[in-house]
């Protein structure tokens, strides 16, 4: 039964300038069940031959049947099944994984078959067969030069190949390995396996059945002993092609070995690993940091502006210019208790509460303290989100009544009465007693002044007792719907020209302060330092994802003689790129998750000793996970397409 015909195929090589002619028209058949050498001086073609018959190469010129299929021209996928299934390789170098163990080897090709390698059974029956059943955990480096042969030869037949190719399987062994070596080749023959193996030893040579011999790329004689009996192979027992075109079925556990494979090489270069994850590392830590500095920034904006109040228009007075002088704010236009009344009338206003400030002296025993002094009404205290913490707001009978009554802030408060408790003693505002009936609540400082630095007394007592004046400074009111704002604000502005009779010259003798708009403000600047906090941890990681490329570029040439031995036993391009592109996400992962813990570390540091509020969201973390696996992705992809796109047979030669 014809298992291989070759018809007059050629195959030359360029070497520089020059065309090195390995093949010339060479013909030849192999029968199912056959033992054959070939034999030959050194660049006589044999190695060529054995490539080409192992489809590791493809030929120049003429054509490869296996089982009567034309293979000259198929796929590389197509190729990798039947190196995987059909033909079993034996090299002279071994090409063992040196991390990996006899076990771990023999399964090896079982990743590329769909078989799942954790079902070792199969390797281990292999292993006893050749003697190394009490090897299984030995690495190569524990083995010597026969037994790590004995792995190679076991390698080859776990996938139950019709044929196997060894390529001076005894040139790196002691007689007496080579000898062991030889009988397990034999024991294989009687069982009815096909052996074809490359050799320039007479002794070897002669322990097959037919002996081709080879010189300068052609075939010089081809004989048959006839001192050996060809063993007939049952009709039962001979070979038959599997339909290989319908694609490879890729499993959970090539996935699984791939995972592996990255972790094992991970760890066996922990500095290189590291490197690589560093650059990644760094940009995912920016990345949640920055994000968690810009979200801490403006919740905090948030906060500040929620204190002031809600929903709120505030009216003050301007200062107009007069022959080019601008006068006092107030001179123009004075608020009053009519404005507010209309203020309160006027549409999507819900409460209006009018106010006025000035600086006052405050003695409490023999200490004093110089603060601004603000009159309300008791509105103010919902409005401004201040109601006390300790002790109560003044009611509007105390208002009305011009009661001595003070509610102090918290800076006030520390600096008259320390850690005494406040609540019922009586203080002086510009000499006037007043009893402190509540503490406010604190408002943190800004950039222009410590906030909690005032005292609230009631309004009518401020104008009538503390500061003799008979006008407002200011008249909040507000707003029924945040989106009605615009529309408050311009119907108050009109209100205000209308009462007050203001010519277009005017009317910038008063003002609106709108708190929405300057939230809408400070969160767009808050928007756009994020953004610039994330291009600069994108940069980070663009930076990282450069030294992943660089040190999986670099992978891939230290680890080229696998990827070659890889792809001689069935790994697909697709095996091969799936295998890089693990690792380099496996790197970019583990990097990320060290940046995540480092930016939490990071983010914990800065509000405890800067006091900034730092905010770390599930989103954010999210993120950094998307980022790492595309940095893995996108700057693995090409190392892994260099990987992938190797030949075999160079790529095993590489040295």
């Amino acid at each position: 039964m014809k298992l291989l015909k070759v018809e007059n195929i050629a195959k030359t090589y360029r070497i520089g300038e020059v065309d090195i002619h390995a093949l010339q028209g060479v013909s030849v058949t192999i029968e199912a069940g056959e033992f054959v050498a070939i034999m030959g001086p050194s660049g006589s073609g044999k190695s060529t031959l054995m490539h080409l018959l192992g489809f590791l190469d493809t030929p120049d010129s003429g054509r490869i049947h296996l089982l009567d299929k034309d293979t000259t021209h198929l796929k590389e996928e197509e190729y990798a099944y039947l190196r995987n299934r059909v033909i079993g390789f034996v090299f002279q170098q071994f090409n063992l994984m040196a991390r990996s163990t006899a076990l771990e080897n023999v399964c090896l090709p079982l990743t590329y078959s769909g078989t799942s390698a954790q079902n070792a059974s199969g390797g281990q029956q292999i292993l006893d067969q050749v003697g190394l059943g009490n090897r299984v955990a030995h690495r190569p480096n524990e083995l010597s030069g026969g037994q790590q042969q004995r792995v190679a030869i076991a390698r080859a037949l776990v996938n139950h190949p019709f044929m196997i190719l060894a390529d001076e399987p005894t040139g790196n062994l002691d007689s007496k390995s080579g000898q062991e070596i030889m009988g397990i080749f034999k024991a294989l023959h009687e069982k009815g396996m096909t052996v074809v193996l490359v050799t320039h030893d007479e002794n070897v040579g002669n322990a097959a059945e037919r002996i081709i011999r080879m010189h300068d790329g052609k075939i010089v004689s081809d004989e048959k002993r006839t001192d050996i009996k060809k063993k007939e192979i049952r009709s039962e027992d001979r070979p038959k092609l599997p339909d290989f075109s319908k694609g490879k079925k890729y499993s959970t556990g090539e996935f699984t070995e791939h995972f592996k494979q990255a972790c094992r090489m991970i760890l066996n270069n922990k500095l290189r690993s590291f490197l690589s994850m560093l650059g990644v590392l760094i940009g995912v830590a920016c990345v949640i940091t920055m994000l968690a500095l810009g979200r801490g920034a403006k919740e905090s904006i948030t906060e500040q502006l929620s204190r002031l109040g809600s929903n709120l228009l505030s009216i003050r007075p301007g200062s107009v210019k007069v022959h080019g002088v601008s006068t006092e704010a107030g001179a123009a236009t004075r608020l009053d208790f009519e404005d507010v009344k209309a203020v309160k009338e006027a549409p999507y206003v819900k409460r209006v509460a009018p106010q006025v400030s000035g600086q006052g002296q405050l003695v409490y025993g023999d200490k004093n303290w110089s603060t601004q002094v603000i009159g309300a009404t008791p509105e103010y205290a919902s409005m401004k989100n201040q109601e006390p913490d300790t002790g109560r707001f003044f009611a509007e009978e105390e208002n009305q009544n011009r009661h001595r009554v003070v509610l102090l802030g918290r800076t006030v408060c520390g600096a008259l009465f320390g850690q005494e408790n406040p609540i019922g003693q009586s203080i002086k505002i510009n000499r006037i007693n007043f009893q402190v009936i509540g503490i406010l609540p604190s408002l943190g400082s800004n950039a222009f002044r410590d906030q909690d630095d005032v005292v609230v007394i009631p309004l009518m007592t401020a104008m009538r007792r503390v500061m003799g004046k008979n006008y407002l400074d200011q008249i909040d009111a507000e707003i029924t719907q945040l989106d009605k704002m615009s529309l408050a604000q311009q119907e108050l502005q009109d209100l205000i020209i209308r009462r007050h009779h203001l010519a277009p010259d005017r009317y910038d003798s008063f003002n609106i302060r709108n708190f929405a708009d300057i939230q809408a403000a400070l969160s767009s600047t808050t928007q756009t330092f994020s953004v610039l906090l994330g291009c600069v941890a994108a940069i980070s990681l663009v930076v990282g994802g450069i030294g992943i490329m660089n040190i999986m570029l670099v992978s891939v040439k230290e680890r080229t003689r696998e990827i070659g031995l890889r792809k001689a036993i069935g790994a697909t391009p697709r095996d091969i790129l799936m295998q890089f592109l693990v690792e380099a996400i496996v790197i970019t992962f583990l990097g990320g998750l060290v940046g995540i813990v480092l930016a939490s570390l990071i983010s914990w540091i800065i509000a405890a000793i800067a006091h900034w509020k730092m905010i770390i969201t599930l989103d954010s973390l999210i993120l950094a996970f998307f980022c790492s696996a595309s940095v893995g992705i996108i700057f693995g992809l090409w190392p892994a397409k260099q990987a992938a796109a190797l030949d075999p047979i160079r790529a095993l030669r590489y040295e």
